[in-house]
């Protein structure tokens, strides 16, 4: 967090100066970008044979922004702030476009360009695959070229040219193929490549995908309850091995969602409780209606040592849906972070001076 209020800081003290020099009356709206023409001396100096200095005397300085400028920049930044910093990191609000954006194993279309505005089109239901899934491929071919009855497909690792499995597509509809792979290679980072027949000629189409360990079980939740302004979720969890975990989920009300929650722990094998709190500040003030819904489910066992990976999990795709306690506790008190509050208040404070 100290990090983000210097930059604030930075950021606001740059804009300011840079608008005052804008704004100063020797800028004459000369820049060195201008698309205008160079105009250039019609008779070039002649040669004098020693150097000259070649520093070039400002013909004015450039005014200082004024201080009223400052002091409303560094209010502005330290409302900015406050604002920012009055959710407490592991519960913040989310928007809907925020919302599918966290989505973390969505795997988008990938779609190569033909000929006369032909198309093909690979889709994956999903980006990371688990030991032992079932890989589903779907391909599209459009446009006016001739295509074969069927497509190939094969897996290779992302860093050798190895085929590690590969299946036939078939044709389920006009310009349409689909097949199934085994996600049962060691995990890592894969490439697939899917092979059609164009007009008589090979086309490769490559995409990226990873297969994930099984990290563990997951269990529902507990029965939800409210304590500190928090409405506590309790995830259970069976992880395959210990190590240190993190987890990060969405909270929903019907349709709408209300905010990303995180939690982290270092955790044994056997039944394990996460704790995924969503504070008041996200909640209090708010029209509940119905079942809560916990959606998006990730679970992200970080490396033991450096050079390991990051293995993920995911939850069930519908997610855990329950009946939230009486809500009427939480408050919109803004979460209390000392060395937030010092900030915010820095800030402030240098507004005040100007």
């Amino acid at each position: 967090m100290a990090g983000k209020a210097l930059l604030i800081v930075a950021v606001v003290s740059a804009s300011v100066a840079g608008t005052a020099a804008l704004l100063s009356a020797d800028n004459r709206g000369s820049f060195l970008w201008s698309p205008g023409p160079v105009v250039t001396s019609a008779k070039p100096p002649k040669p004098t044979g020693r150097v000259e200095n070649a520093a070039v005397k400002p013909t004015s300085d450039v005014k200082a922004p004024a201080a009223s400028v400052l002091g409303v920049a560094f209010a502005s930044a330290a409302e900015q702030y406050g604002q920012t910093v009055r959710y407490p990191p592991w519960s913040v609000p989310l928007t809907r476009e925020q919302a599918e954006a966290y989505n973390g194993n969505h795997y988008e279309p990938v779609s190569l360009p033909l000929d006369g505005d032909g198309q093909f089109t690979v889709s994956l239901d999903k980006y990371r695959f688990t030991e032992g899934d079932t890989i589903v491929i779907a391909a599209s071919l459009r446009g006016p070229q001739v295509f074969g009855d069927q497509l190939s497909a094969t897996l290779e690792p992302a860093d050798q040219r190895k085929t590690v499995a590969s299946t036939q597509l078939q044709a389920e509809g006009e310009g349409y193929y689909e097949g199934t792979l085994a996600a049962e290679q060691d995990p890592g980072e894969y490439r697939l490549i899917v092979e059609a027949s164009v007009d008589g000629r090979p086309v490769r189409h490559a995409s990226s995908l990873t297969i994930e360990p099984f990290l563990g079980e997951l269990n529902g939740l507990d029965s939800a309850y409210v304590s500190n302004n928090n409405l506590v979720l309790p995830l259970k969890f069976s992880p395959e091995h210990e190590g240190f975990y993190a987890f990060s989920a969405q909270l929903f009300n019907g349709s709408a969602p209300i905010a990303q929650l995180q939690a982290e722990k270092r955790l044994s094998t056997g039944n394990q409780t996460i704790e995924f709190r969503a504070h008041g500040t996200v909640l209090a003030n708010r029209s509940i209606s119905g079942q809560l819904q916990l959606r998006h489910i990730q679970i992200r066992q970080l490396p033991a040592k450096p050079g390991d990976r990051t293995h993920y999990g995911f939850g069930p795709e519908d997610g855990y849906r329950f009946s939230p306690p009486d809500l009427d506790d939480l408050t919109d008190t803004p979460a209390a972070n000392p060395e937030s509050e010092q900030r915010a208040a820095l800030l402030r404070k240098l507004a005040d001076k100007f």
